[in-house]
């Protein structure tokens, strides 16, 4: 089954800054020749770039880790290595990102050839050019790249059609699209035909065009996450005009307007907002025997209807016939001229807080973190220490006692002493095992 793919969870993993390097010159007839290692090369970023021509989020199903190369090392006569190129993920348009460790939406991508860095290149260590100075003229010092960033993030699609085609199952959006666009939907009668809303484009004999979505069948209990209902109500949010499609074809002259209420219903239980679209009635299956007195039966009990602001404009059509089916399209493209296109900032708000409101409680993050393990060893952590850890390059001397200092004034020595630590104990950052000493 082609099943449609709206919400996907992907890995991003930036790559990491390039090493700084120690070297010296060497030159003949140069004396005394100072520091030379060059810097290292910046770590490459992860970029999501809308692809206009992508329409669903399938491709991340098989493919959903992505990591970036590494910054290329500093070399000797001050030389700074390759910076890596970044990685570039295209998306759908309409595309919005959230972080799933904080819960926070962190770009919309709606725009054409829009791009969003996820995750950031590391930096490229300094090499031991930067560390000279008059007390210390031929410094052993340089750094590591710093770590790339990684993200857990949810992508999720909301589809960017101008026009809405909703209605209960069966009652003919696929067939009026398949009509009207390039589309080729599959068209069965039974509940749930439409399993992907399916897109195509309306080409008008005056040059006007817009994008159409099928939208898959509601049934009552869709806002609540009945039957398919939830997943899909999202793809109406961005659009701008529905056409809501009511079969005149049944036998109970008035299981239209029921049918008509209950996706109303539908529609405002998921979202108030989504009924002060502009909406055509659209009279499906005009050209079966019962349609026209069903019609004016529907009509009828509109009519009649005093909770309704204003009554909706009716269309009757027949897809199978085509009949009435272009003056539809006019009639469409006509409203909407004069409908601006949907702000999706305030709903997305609305998702961000309800996102942060389910989301744990973060504690505020501290510069670093002190346990102790069972063998009774320090155990240090914390970001900013951890980042500071991978850039010293624990190969020289110099670079670790400048990554003591780095500590002490973090104040890590202080906090160590305040919880009890004594001279010669073993204190341990990720691998790395040392002995404290005062």
């Amino acid at each position: 089954m082609n099943m449609f793919v709206d919400q996907i969870k992907i890995e991003v993993h930036a790559g990491k800054g390039g090493d700084g390097m120690v070297a010296f010159r060497r030159e003949k007839y140069v004396p005394n020749g100072g520091p030379s290692g060059g810097d290292g090369g910046r770590g490459g970023s992860i970029i999501l770039k809308v692809d206009e021509g992508l329409r669903t989020l399938m491709d991340f199903r098989y493919h959903r880790i992505f990591k970036a190369k590494n910054g290329g090392n500093g070399m000797s006569k001050q030389m700074t290595g390759p910076s890596a190129e970044d990685t570039i993920i295209a998306v759908p348009q309409g595309t919005t990102v959230r972080d799933l460790d904080t819960g926070e939406i962190i770009g919309d991508l709606v725009e054409k050839d829009q791009e969003l860095v996820v995750a950031k290149g590391g930096r490229g260590g300094r090499g031991n050019i930067h560390f000279a100075s008059a007390k210390n003229p031929a410094p052993e010092i340089a750094e590591n790249g710093e770590p790339g960033e990684d993200h857990y993030l949810e992508l999720e699609l909301k589809m960017l059609a101008d026009v809405g085609l909703i209605g209960f199952p069966s009652v003919g959006k696929s067939t009026l699209l398949s009509v009207v666009t390039g589309a080729k939907p599959k068209i069965a009668a039974y509940e749930f035909t439409t399993l992907t809303p399916n897109l195509g484009m309306v080409m008008l004999p005056d040059g006007r065009d817009f994008a159409m979505a099928d939208m898959p069948g509601l049934i009552e209990g869709a806002s609540k996450g009945i039957g398919l209902g939830l997943k899909f109500l999202r793809h109406i949010e961005r659009t701008r005009v529905l056409l809501h499609l009511v079969d005149m074809s049944s036998e109970d002259p008035h299981q239209a307007i029921e049918r008509y209420r209950q996706i109303n219903k539908e529609l405002a239980n998921y979202d108030p907002e989504l009924l002060k679209r502009p909406q055509i009635v659209v009279a499906t299956k005009m050209d079966l025997p019962n349609s026209a007195d069903n019609l004016a039966a529907f009509k009828a009990d509109l009519a009649a209807d005093k909770t309704l602001e204003k009554q909706p404009e009716i269309f009757p059509i027949s897809a199978v016939t085509h009949q009435g089916v272009q003056q539809l399209m006019q009639l469409t493209a006509d409203l909407l001229d004069k409908t601006p296109a949907f702000d999706s900032e305030s709903h997305d708000k609305e998702l961000v807080a309800e996102y942060r409101a389910a989301a744990p409680d973060k504690k505020d993050e501290t510069d670093f973190t002190i346990t102790k393990d069972e063998d009774g060893t320090w155990v240090l952590g914390g970001e900013k220490l951890i980042r500071l850890f991978k850039m010293t390059d624990l190969t020289h001397e110099e670079s670790q006692l400048r990554f003591a200092r780095q500590l002490r004034h973090m104040g890590v020595d202080d906090a160590l002493r305040a919880k009890g630590v004594q001279d010669g104990d073993l204190v341990r950052i990720e691998k790395f095992v040392f002995e404290f000493i005062q």
